[in-house]
């Protein structure tokens, strides 16, 4: 009963990976970053849980930060890059570089942290939880990228316009919440 607890955990750590990559794929990137932002995000859910267990909500309260608003943060960052991006031709420097990329796999993986502190509960075996968790959001990132490609194909450069303003609107909800 762990293995399929843990698969469930897994899969609904990368539902922000998948809502927001379905975003991202609306920017016309290449197939490449495509499979690199996967490997990216999958990495970040590997370490996250592992960070949690080691260290808990120890930094969290060292650090006085709110997640949300960390969170919040990127995610504004990421939706304005959006909007402005929908103008332009161009791919977004900004979001498809390697530092937009690591903002990326921090934003959706946060949650995979604070889960690593209570994993304990359902099994001690943390290698199989990170490896579990490292497939399920690489593989769950790519699949939104490919469909969000899809979507931008079809309605073109308002579907990154609407991704943007989706973004923030949810950044803006998640201190609401």
């Amino acid at each position: 009963m762990p293995i399929m607890t843990i698969f469930l955990l897994a899969l609904s750590m990368s539902m922000d990976a998948f809502s927001l990559s379905l975003i991202y794929g609306t920017i016309n990137i290449s197939n490449k970053k495509h499979l690199i932002l996967s490997l990216i995000v999958g990495t970040f859910h590997f370490f996250m849980p592992l960070l949690g267990i080691l260290l808990g909500s120890s930094i969290i309260d060292v650090l006085h930060l709110k997640i949300h608003i960390v969170l919040t943060i990127i995610l504004v960052f990421i939706g304005i890059e959006m909007i402005l991006s929908s103008k332009d031709d161009h791919e977004p420097l900004i979001l498809m570089n390697l530092k937009g990329m690591f903002l990326f796999g921090i934003a959706v993986s946060i949650d995979s942290f604070t889960l690593g502190t209570g994993i304990e509960a359902i099994t001690t075996n943390y290698e199989l939880v990170s490896i579990i968790f490292f497939l399920m959001s690489a593989i769950v990132t790519y699949v939104g990228l490919k469909i969000g490609k899809k979507i931008n194909q079809n309605i073109g450069k308002y579907s990154t316009f609407i991704g943007g303003i989706v973004l923030v609107i949810i950044a803006i909800l998640l201190n609401f919440i």
